[in-house]
């Protein structure tokens, strides 16, 4: 019986691989992968949906586009870029998460991060709580004073709103204002003790962008606009965003 030559077909070529590699010459080589799994190690979302970084690799670099798109994991990837400092080849995971996010249709993007990211483009707050400029003036002035009247030693503690000329501009998470002002507080006590000069603004002061999670360009450039003008309408030198 005469040997039969046996021909391996390739492997599917992979949109997200091709594109991620496009994008970054030089942390994008999928390619280069050890799987030494110092990246699955660190990872905060290994193990959701029998995912972890490694094997999402290994998926794309195999050209499986349809079952990497029929998983979840991609949106509970925190994006926190661990993987990146811990691997021997510097190979830019988040990248091919967020592109892989952004192959999904809009609608059917998480209802959450959606909803948030569409909430604070109705105001120039940015707020995804949908905090407007005065409910933000009124609690932040109102915590202030509470903070002065109850603390000893921060009898003159400001926390300063639209202060022309201010070094910082600091951003603020909406979620505490509305939920949460007194975890404002320590933040300004150290600002205070520290002589910091300093200041919130009315406009642009969310720290969140949810724009940016959904792998949303458009509306993430433009919810970073608006706080960026509120910076430089201001006046201030630095911009500091907690978030």
């Amino acid at each position: 019986m005469t040997p039969q030559a046996v021909t391996l077909g390739g492997a599917p070529k992979s949109l997200f691989k091709d594109k991620v590699m496009q994008l970054l010459p030089e942390g994008g080589n999928l390619n280069a992968c050890l799987t030494c799994g110092a990246c699955a190690a660190g990872c905060p979302a290994t193990g959701l949906e029998g995912m972890d970084p490694r094997k999402l690799l290994r998926m794309a670099s195999l050209g499986m586009d349809e079952e990497i798109l029929r998983t979840q994991w991609a949106w509970y990837c925190t994006m926190c870029q661990r993987c990146i400092y811990v691997c021997p080849m510097k190979i830019d995971i988040p990248q091919l998460v967020f592109n892989l996010r952004k192959s999904w249709p809009r609608d059917q993007r998480p209802k959450g991060i959606r909803e948030s990211c569409d909430m604070a483009l109705r105001s120039d707050t940015c707020s995804a709580m949908g905090a407007n400029e005065e409910d933000w003036r009124y609690v932040v002035e109102d915590v202030a004073e509470e903070v002065r009247q109850s603390q000893s030693g921060f009898e003159h503690l400001l926390a300063p709103m639209d202060k022309k000329g201010a070094t910082y501009f600091l951003n603020q998470n909406s979620r505490e204002p509305v939920t949460e002002p007194d975890e404002m507080v320590p933040l300004w006590k150290v600002l205070h003790l520290a002589g910091v000069d300093w200041t919130y603004g009315s406009k642009g002061w969310a720290a969140e962008n949810y724009c940016m999670f959904i792998a949303d360009d458009e509306n993430w450039e433009k919810v970073v606009r608006t706080k960026a003008k509120a910076v430089d309408d201001l006046g201030c030198k630095y911009w500091l965003n907690t978030e």
